[in-house]
């Protein structure tokens, strides 16, 4: 994939839409996880985008007609493509693709709605409520949005969407297929519906985020979006741009085990795959942004794997940025995904936030609580998902013209 480059990030989180703030809010942590607003009685901290003037920046002209996660992926689209100098220069739309992950799409049209029907006794739902909940909504709203006609489709692989999302986009720019393709992922699951679901599967934190340390206690959900542009060598150069970084691998694995139980050797199948595609060895990887949820399983399945692919004392430097992003589930890989790039970049890797001491199964170099500076040339970015779904990709600097 050395020559798949990526020429533009957006990003929607709760710290904002700019990339300068994004990446301030994480080499300077203090998240702010509350309960949601909208769900009276639903007690557990989230990260929540407040406000709506991102919304009007999404430029859609009728946002009442989209779900939220769509709004979330077509504003961070939107600013991917600015960056990528492409929003007023467009391509040629027959060779854009648009590849989006999420996890569960249209859940907040479904639960409003749901609201409606079973607490409110209507006897009529609204009207597009199918085609805001169609799982495909985000693609369809980005390629109406920009006028692309390339392959458009969305990828749902739970918490590992937004990375198979973007290994899957690489792989149709590598290919020839496109020139050009917008790819990352979009969440939108702060309802109530959601909320009372994983708030049963008792793996939502009782007041933060404390990935790989010996406090933690789980999750904090998110919503956002994070978004790619990739772009063929060729495509940059005859248009004369200088690319942010280029994808260099991508790996996938699946467990086949346990539901909801993560396997240390499908997570380490999956970087492995990684590593192969980009032709790097191990230790040629300076920082790993890890999937590092938080939760009693995830952590330490995860450092088992890390110390499997790298060795046992070899693992480079890593950290999770879902202390203080949360966790937007299909959309994290997106997020990290730009968490990766900013990193090489700036040759600083972003600490994981919130941790109160070690835990001795999981005794990594974490980078807890304060940034690091760092050579930065290759990254790794792990995406792992309920149903056994693993995928892993590898960053690096742009390659020389």
């Amino acid at each position: 994939m050395r020559g798949v480059h990526v020429s533009g990030l957006g990003v929607l989180t709760q710290s904002g839409s700019s990339l300068k703030r994004f990446w301030d809010g994480l080499v300077d942590p203090s998240p702010v996880f509350a309960p949601p607003s909208g769900c009276p009685g639903v007690d557990v901290p989230v990260a929540e985008i407040r406000g709506t003037e991102w919304i009007a920046g999404a430029g859609v002209a009728r946002p009442a007609l989209c779900d939220r996660s769509a709004l979330l992926a077509v504003a961070a689209a939107r600013a991917a493509l600015a960056d990528a100098a492409l929003d007023a220069d467009l391509p040629d739309p027959d060779r854009v693709a648009v590849v989006v992950g999420s996890g569960a799409p249209g859940i907040a049209t479904l639960d409003e709605q749901y609201e409606r029907l079973y607490r409110q006794r209507a006897n009529r739902l609204s009207p597009l409520t199918v085609p805001k909940s169609m799982g495909s909504s985000a693609a369809s709203w980005i390629s109406m949005t920009f006028g692309f006609r390339g392959p458009a489709f969305v990828v749902a692989s739970a918490c590992a969407a937004a990375t198979h999302a973007i290994g899957v986009a690489a792989q149709l720019v590598e290919s020839g297929a496109v020139d050009v393709a917008v790819c990352g992922g979009s969440e939108a699951c702060l309802v109530e519906g959601s909320l009372r679901a994983w708030e049963s599967l008792g793996v939502l934190a009782k007041d933060t985020c404390r990935p790989f340390a010996a406090g933690r206690t789980g999750l904090v959900l998110a919503e956002g979006a994070g978004m790619l542009v990739l772009e063929s060598a060729a495509h940059a150069r005859a248009r004369g741009f200088t690319p942010r970084a280029q994808v260099a691998g991508f790996g996938a694995s699946a467990d086949a085990g346990h539901l909801t139980r993560p396997s240390a050797s499908g997570m380490a199948a999956a970087m492995t795959g990684a590593l192969r595609s980009a032709a790097v060895a191990p230790d040629e990887i300076d920082y790993v942004n890890a999937h590092g949820t938080g939760t009693p399983t995830n952590d330490p399945a995860e450092t088992t794997a890390l110390k499997t692919v790298f060795g046992a004392d070899s693992v480079p430097v890593m950290s999770s940025t879902k202390g203080t992003t949360g966790h937007a589930l299909g959309a994290s890989g997106g997020i990290e995904a730009v968490v990766a790039v900013l990193a090489i970049e700036h040759g600083v890797v972003p600490p994981t936030a919130n941790f109160d001491g070690p835990d001795p199964d999981c005794d990594l170099d974490c980078v807890p609580n304060t940034a690091r500076e760092h050579r930065t040339r290759l990254v790794m970015s792990n995406s792992f998902a309920f149903g056994g779904l693993n995928a892993s990709i590898v960053f690096g600097r742009p390659q020389a013209a």
